[in-house]
């Protein structure tokens, strides 16, 4: 059983899928207003409770690394990192962005998935299909959303951690073809976290828990 554990920003997800029958047996989504701290633990024994599963049941952690805010991802972190080595766990860091946008690519629009950073910005991510796979274009980085309006032209799917007027912004600023994916369908799910710390565990692809390290776009002193 995998355990994913998403406190990347103020929208925090824990999963547990089954990677033998590839189900997802348990999720919860929650907004906390920076109580990650308090709020993680209970709800991860709880979780774990509910499916009769002990720490020494899980076969594997998937966890979100970044870019988000410097508390959420230290405590995302240092609670995967400290169940993979107590229990001697595979562990797949995800990039936060990378989670967000998975859910869409059926379609075939670019992607453009957005996280909140403070100050009017948002962390960017780019996907595109080129010969037939999802790529992300360029690295991860901070922009207005005015600026992004600006530079991208091509008709993207925008997706993630949008208030409404934020899609409205889109919707009057950038091309009319371009789409802004609904409250319900931007949630960034655990579950989708799940199943990518799954897909790299199963080509024998992890990360050392002692060199696993968040994704931080800005300095953590600084961050918004």
């Amino acid at each position: 059983m995998l355990l994913a554990i998403d406190t990347a920003t103020r929208m925090a997800g824990l999963a547990l899928y089954d990677e033998k029958r590839e189900w997802v047996v348990g999720e919860e989504t929650w907004h906390s207003a920076n109580n990650h701290t308090v709020e993680l633990m209970p709800r991860l024994v709880r979780l774990l409770e509910q499916q009769g599963i002990t720490p020494g049941g899980l076969t594997g952690i998937a966890v979100s690394q970044g870019p988000g805010s410097f508390t959420g991802l230290r405590i995302g972190l240092s609670v995967a990192k400290g169940l993979a080595l107590a229990s001697e766990l595979p562990i797949a860091g995800i990039p936060t962005l990378d989670v967000v946008a998975e859910p869409h690519k059926s379609q075939a629009l670019p992607i453009c998935a957005l996280i909140q950073a403070g100050r009017g910005r948002f962390g960017v991510g780019h996907y595109v299909r080129q010969r037939g796979r999802w790529t992300r274009r360029g690295p991860f980085r901070l922009a207005t959303l005015s600026s992004l309006c600006e530079e991208m032209a091509e008709p993207t799917l925008f997706c993630g951690e949008l208030q409404a007027k934020d899609a409205e912004q889109i919707r009057r600023q950038h091309t009319p073809e371009s789409l802004v994916a609904t409250p319900a369908a931007s949630l960034r799910r655990a579950a989708y976290l799940a199943e990518l710390g799954w897909a790299r565990l199963s080509r024998g692809s992890f990360d050392d828990p002692a060199q696993l390290s968040p994704i931080y776009l800005q300095h953590p002193q600084i961050d918004g």
